[in-house]
């Protein structure tokens, strides 16, 4: 294994390939090989940007086929028959189906440029400076996004003050706060301190924070509290979004509609970048210009997006990880049952995370690189990476799953000596 200019000419800032230490060279749905022909099934997905697979045969003949016909690549925000084709699809089959009338944005190409943007609006169209997250939430890495996830790890990188914001305990936190009443009492109480927010921002389903998800009671129970105080409640949708937790988008759940809503990863349907911000109508007050990128809807993106909608619409790619989800919770439910009823496991749709947070520091770390050895990639998550996270292809079959995750089983029995 040849890593030597890795390891003299990239950045230390490199991550991953710390935990999966191989040089990739090939990819297809579930699976990625080595330089040595290893064969792994991939439980990462790209931290959810490859939903549909990777190399997924329909997405890659559209782009090979636009390609080859000389498309357009590049025109920041002019017109473009791809960019006209996908807002028509998505407007036809995705927003409107569900009742939704949203404005759609192309920002630059990342979640967090998403998020940026949601700041941006937000704070321009109530006037507003402050925002409230969770505790626990991950929203990006760049000066706005990170003022708003807390992990410290991440904050202490920035190398300035992260202000503006007012992160609110979590519901699982704290199971005897009322989490939405200690909301109103800081918006209402003239000793709070707190300034009423612009917006608060939420993950239906906190990904990196753990893989908790919030009930369906408390995002409505959101939704009215926002709608009493005149505040934007924005969805960051960027890794539970496209079908992930069985529903296109991950509020679908509780019948709520966001005032904005934040998209990237799977939006780009190939692993291609691309993010989307959308937002009621009312909301659209942007100046011509005021937030742009020189790679804001990216022409190839937009190809690859729209093949990836008519996926997910004429296959019911979102019913493939519904339908698998009942099998990954019986499994993953006996299985670390048997080994500790320590192991708490949690998810929904095909994002799953079993807790190791009562094992000593580390854990699941020691976790990782034992399935790694046996061919299965999969992320940490939550505090001190205590969280194994397993993220399958949403459309992956049903033997390679079962093979994944009997290797994760053997991991975890390996490295606790079960």
């Amino acid at each position: 294994m040849n890593i030597k200019a890795f390891e003299e000419y990239e950045s230390q800032v490199r991550s991953y390939c710390r935990k999966f230490e191989t040089v990739f060279v090939r990819s297809k749905d579930a699976k990625q090989y080595d330089e040595d022909g290893r064969e792994y099934i991939d439980f990462f997905m790209g931290a959810g940007a490859l939903n549909y697979g990777h190399n997924n045969d329909y997405i890659k003949e559209k782009l090979i086929k636009y390609l080859m016909d000389d498309g357009v690549t590049h025109a920041m925000d002019m017109y473009t028959k791809p960019k006209r084709e996908f807002i028509e699809y998505f407007e036809e089959k995705i927003l409107a189906p569900r009742g939704l009338d949203y404005k759609i944005m192309f920002p630059g190409p990342t979640g967090t440029n998403s998020v940026e943007t949601a700041l941006k609006l937000a704070r321009k169209v109530t006037g507003r400076q402050t925002v409230f997250a969770f505790m626990g939430c991950f929203h990006g890495m760049s000066l706005g996004s990170l003022s708003l996830t807390t992990e410290e790890a991440a904050r202490k990188g920035a190398g300035v003050p992260l202000n503006n914001v007012v992160h609110i305990p979590a519901p699982y936190m704290f199971p005897g706060l009322d989490v939405l009443n200690y909301i109103d009492t800081l918006i209402t109480h003239d000793h709070s301190g707190v300034e009423k927010p612009a917006a608060i921002f939420i993950e239906t389903l906190q990904a990196e924070g753990g893989i908790y998800a919030f009930s369906n009671e408390f995002l409505k129970g959101l939704r009215e509290l926002c709608d009493k105080h005149e505040i934007l409640l924005v969805v960051d949708d960027v890794q539970t979004g496209c079908g992930r937790t069985g529903y296109f988008f991950s509020f679908e759940r509780a019948g709520i509609v966001p005032d904005i809503v934040c998209m990237s990863k799977s939006i780009g349907g190939y692993g291609t970048p691309f993010a989307l911000t959308l937002f009621k109508r009312e909301l659209d007050i942007w100046n011509p210009g005021e937030h742009n990128g020189t790679f804001r809807g990216f022409q190839l993106s937009i190809v690859a997006a729209k093949a990836a909608l008519e996926l997910a619409v004429e296959k019911d790619v979102p019913g493939m990880a519904k339908s698998k989800e009942t099998f990954m919770r019986n499994f993953l439910e006996t299985e670390m049952g048997k080994i500790s009823p320590e192991i708490e496991v949690r998810g929904m749709g095909l994002m799953w995370g079993c807790d190791f947070g009562k094992f000593p520091k580390g854990t699941v770390i020691k976790i990782i690189h034992e399935a790694f050895d046996n061919g299965l990639i999969f992320e940490a998550a939550g505090r001190e990476d205590c969280v194994a996270k397993l993220m399958p292809s949403l459309m992956i079959d049903q033997e390679t799953l079962e093979k994944g995750l009997s290797i994760f089983v053997q991991a975890v029995k390996t490295v606790l000596g079960k």
